[in-house]
């Protein structure tokens, strides 16, 4: 996608739009706040460790023929709460990561569906809108990184009195974004940002991890291996995985994080459905693997995150 530096009228109307339905809260307020579609920033003041320069990649979000919202820039992330109906809530969350190479937020495709359908089955959701475009050309995930591990720590600190199971809070994302859920899920215990209040004591592990169609898990200097980032231990949450054999070499490194669950006995399930590529969330096609969300509730369930 070619983007425009300068506002056009439609990408202005797009924001507008987008800024009037979600109202942002003031992180000071957000356990009081999120129950309804609230916004709400994940810092208290500027997000780490940002270059200096990086306000010269500001551009506006776009709506793709495809009917995709694609936001490229985000120096200020935030959490979109999507509580799950009371009257279905079971007390599990889940923080989504919506893909985009890294570059861009494919926002309502891979955030705002994905949400609607965790409420669904009785699931809590906040999309978390981390920062893009790369910070780092080669080396993008530390930036997102540390807005996830914030992002974990703010659901599980507001647990108490919002139908959430501080030990039932997981992280699905899909392409860039699976990466990301398992970039938090195998790097949990390490310190991607100085603490900065209370919040940062709290443990930034998720307890389960959903990666989509999750990409860069392989090693580029040792091809068919897996990236030395994607460290698997015991402690690495379990895990429910869905992509498809067209999908590039994705398939075989999402089979290869597959094995290492295994090897360290750490719970998980794979789909490796025939075909499908890549992007697709959870929208209906002629493919199967439109189907991956039932078999994730299937799991989601058998393994006991469901249960009220």
């Amino acid at each position: 996608m070619k983007l425009r530096r300068k506002s056009t009228k439609t990408a202005a109307v797009i924001a507008a739009t987008f800024a009037a339905a979600i109202p942002v809260t003031p992180l000071a307020s957000f356990a009081d706040d999120h129950e309804g579609m609230k916004e709400t920033p994940i810092w208290p003041g500027a997000a780490p460790d940002e270059p200096a320069n990086i306000s010269e990649k500001k551009a506006e979000p776009e709506m793709g023929k495809d009917n995709i919202l694609r936001i490229p820039y985000v120096d200020t992330p935030t959490l979109t709460w999507h509580p799950a109906p009371a009257d279905k809530a079971n007390g599990a969350f889940v923080v989504i990561c919506p893909g985009g190479g890294y570059n861009i937020l494919a926002w309502n495709h891979e955030g705002v569906e994905i949400a609607e359908w965790l409420n669904s089955i009785g699931v809590g959701a906040a999309i978390l809108k981390y920062r893009v475009p790369r910070r780092d050309g080669k080396n993008p995930h530390p930036w997102p990184l540390q807005d996830v591990q914030r992002a974990i720590r703010i659901v599980r600190s507001s647990a108490a009195g919002h139908n959430i199971d501080p030990h039932r809070i997981g992280a699905l994302g899909f392409s860039a974004g699976g990466h990301l859920v398992i970039m938090a899920g195998t790097h949990a215990n390490e310190q991607s940002y100085q603490p900065i209040d209370e919040i940062d004591k709290i443990s930034a592990r998720p307890d389960f991890l959903i990666p989509i169609y999750p990409a860069y898990l392989g090693d580029e200097n040792q091809p068919g291996k897996l990236s030395p980032l994607v460290h698997v231990t015991k402690e690495t949450p379990p895990t429910f995985i869905a992509i498809t054999h067209d999908d590039a070499d994705r398939s075989l490194y999402a089979a290869l994080f597959y094995a290492a669950l295994r090897q360290n006995d750490v719970m998980g399930e794979i789909h490796i459905y025939s075909k499908g590529g890549h992007g697709y969330g959870m929208r209906k096609s002629e493919n199967p693997v439109h189907t991956w969300p039932l078999r994730c509730a299937e799991w989601l369930d058998a393994v006991g995150y469901l249960k009220k």
